[in-house]
């Protein structure tokens, strides 16, 4: 597929590339960026340059996953998100926020900007939101999304060679007011004897 730029009211979401290698590697010093994800840590200079010149590229190349900048209009790298393809109809939503950016809303608004595109171009009718048990943040930015928590799947994370729980969410179509792109059939009513 090729890549796309989504705009918000304050912010561009756009893919990556070599000029975003420095403010990536900058960002991902981060400790607690480098503690609730799965990048690479201590995070070097070539981590940053893999990512940006072929990881993120290739998942648009090929349909795997869409690894968006979030970016502000001056063009200051306030985070990242990606939509990973999981199972037919379904991506797992993923993202970090840059330390000096939390707390203005701006993950939130990413996350329902990608999904939203998600659902009306990629006939994605179910996206996941994971984190591991603890990370606030990340639960704050989904609730505020408005994903469904759904429970804890335990030992579903593998955290740099660590099995963790984690959190597991879903926002679908219906959530956002959007036709999905096959039938939704949830189960009936449970009726007590």
């Amino acid at each position: 597929m090729e890549p796309v730029t989504l705009t918000t009211d304050r912010l561009v979401l756009r893919p990556l590339g070599p000029q975003d290698t420095d403010a990536v590697h900058a960002a991902a010093q981060d400790p607690d960026i480098r503690r609730w994800t799965t990048i690479p840590s201590p995070y070097l200079p070539e981590h940053a340059r893999s990512f940006t010149e072929q990881v993120a590229p290739d998942g648009w190349a090929d349909a795997s996953m869409y690894t968006f900048g979030v970016f502000l209009p001056d063009g200051t790298l306030t985070g990242m998100l990606g939509l990973t393809m999981r199972s037919l109809g379904t991506a797992e939503i993923g993202f970090w926020t840059a330390k000096e950016h939390r707390g203005h809303g701006y993950t939130t608004e990413a996350a329902l900007s990608a999904t939203r595109w998600a659902f009306t171009h990629l006939a994605v009718d179910r996206v996941e939101w994971r984190a591991e048990v603890g990370n606030q943040a990340s639960l704050a930015v989904a609730r505020h999304a408005g994903f469904t928590l759904e429970g804890t799947l335990r030992s579903a994370l593998n955290n740099k060679g660590v099995r963790r729980d984690c959190w597991v969410g879903s926002l679908l179509p219906s959530d956002l007011g959007l036709p999905s792109a096959a039938p939704y059939l949830p189960p009936p009513a449970r009726h007590t004897p």
